[in-house]
């Protein structure tokens, strides 16, 4: 077979690759995705399936359609945090924002099939092994059912996960691409889909509780009766026996007796900053392969939606000026700074204090922060504010851990400057060294804080 020839290939049909073709093909550009599973196994990835819901993701594919066939849960009220040293448990209310739990299977099929819909090739059954390239990525070459096969495209979107081999094959010298990149920056998971007899009568939460690694164990009620049971934990740390906890786990909760497993899976994530610059000559990535992943929670579903959409467009810009130079990708980096980047880079603060201490001391911490304030840290902005009297209130509860938690007092404020910083993220490559210069300042400080290992 000859070289197959697009506007943009897509690598990678998960969300990020997904919305990333989608965009581009209800466009009118010519889109090949480019997914290495069968048809039938293609949108099986080990995920928590927690979205906010349909505000989550970009009105490029039938929304309704996507809530209708993959939204099992649509009333998650509340999140718990509980601690199993002290039996405690810290009850998070959402307020009127209610989140969402889905099938990642049937999510993942939804969302190929509107790929198929809007217009774009999809080819299953291709592993990609190589990139082209010539000053700039100018396709890929891989093998599809035993054959070799070839494309070419003035633009590569990179959506293909985690440790990206993309990334391994293309040389980046001379450009801004991030790659520092290295395992200590990865959460490996694994997740179990149980089936009970019986409902729970919390099926309108999301649970975490600490492991005794650096990690955690989470439920997520797909329905009263279905339950993805997971565990995630640093890769920076001794190894952990994944499939061990979540069955040892399993196995000791009273309302999970009886069940019975109808799957299981596991995968590696970024749990890092998003990538300072993620575009090359020809060569946008998204999603996992760029590190837009939520550091603390491991959350990536919205935020690969949205660099996906983000690489389309600015894909089709480049395409149209003709113009696939990385000045000219440039706005995608501005695009996933300004919209969620900044709030990552804030939020993997909170990952590298963590990692500095033992779990033991964290749930203790943690357990005396209002819960409205957790919240805030971990998913919404990265830093926090509490009034005087809540300042008080914490610290006569963690009076044994004052030391502790005046250490994540001047977390909190690194993480301000550090999204004040980000939000003079450069509008081009020119100031982008003096930049990071500056940014790496700020991580040199978080490092003294908290005596950690530098991450980067």
């Amino acid at each position: 077979m000859g070289v197959q020839s697009y506007d943009i290939i897509v690598v990678g049909g998960g969300t990020a690759g997904s919305f990333a073709a989608a965009t581009a093909a209800r466009e009118g550009y010519s889109v090949a995705v480019l997914e290495r599973k069968t048809v039938k196994e293609a949108g099986n990835i080990a995920c928590g399936d927690a979205v906010k819901g349909k505000s989550t993701f970009p009105d490029v594919i039938n929304l309704e359609r996507l809530a209708k066939e993959s939204f099992t849960n649509k009333n998650i009220q509340r999140a718990v945090f509980e601690n199993p040293a002290s039996g405690q448990s810290i009850n998070i209310p959402f307020g009127e924002t209610k989140g969402t739990i889905l099938d990642r299977y049937a999510y993942g099929q939804v969302l190929l099939d509107e790929v198929k819909l809007s217009g774009a090739e999809i080819h299953y059954d291709t592993v990609i092994q190589d990139v082209v390239q010539n000053g700039q990525v100018t396709g890929v070459t891989g093998i599809c059912k035993g054959k070799p096969v070839s494309y070419q495209a003035p633009i590569t979107i990179d959506t293909g996960g985690s440790m990206s081999l993309l990334q391994d094959k293309t040389d980046f010298s001379g450009t801004t691409f991030d790659t520092n990149v290295s395992y200590r920056q990865f959460c490996s998971a694994y997740r179990e889909v149980i089936e009970l007899p019986n409902p729970v009568d919390w099926h309108d939460a999301i649970i975490f509780k600490p492991t005794t690694e650096l990690g955690y164990l989470w439920y997520f009620p797909r329905t009263p009766t279905v339950i993805n049971v997971g565990v995630g934990f640093q890769m920076n740390k001794p190894p952990m026996e994944l499939v061990k906890a979540v069955q040892d786990d399993i196995r000791a909760h009273p309302d999970f007796k009886d069940c019975t497993v109808v799957d299981k899976l596991g995968a590696a994530l970024p749990t890092r900053r998003p990538f300072d610059s993620a575009v090359a000559p020809g060569f946008i990535a998204a999603g996992d392969s760029a590190g837009h992943v939520n550091p603390t929670t491991g959350g990536g579903i919205g935020a690969a939606a949205t660099s996906g959409h983000f690489a389309a467009q600015t894909a089709m810009n480049a395409i149209e000026s003709d113009d696939v130079s990385e000045s000219s990708l440039w706005d995608y980096n501005v695009k996933v700074m300004e919209s969620f980047g900044k709030r990552y880079a804030a939020m993997d603060l909170y990952n590298i204090w963590g990692g500095a201490h033992e779990v033991s001391e964290l749930t203790d911490v943690i357990s005396c922060i209002p819960g409205q304030q957790l919240v805030d840290i971990m998913s919404k902005h990265g830093s926090t504010t509490m009034g005087l009297w809540v300042k008080f209130k914490t610290l006569t509860k963690s009076f044994r851990h004052w030391g502790l938690l005046f250490e994540l007092y001047r977390i909190n404020r690194e993480a301000g400057r550090l999204k004040e910083h980000y939000d003079v993220y450069p509008s081009s490559p020119n100031g982008f060294d003096s930049w990071k210069r500056e940014r790496d300042l700020i991580m040199d400080s978080v490092y003294s804080i908290c005596n950690a290992e530098p991450k980067y």
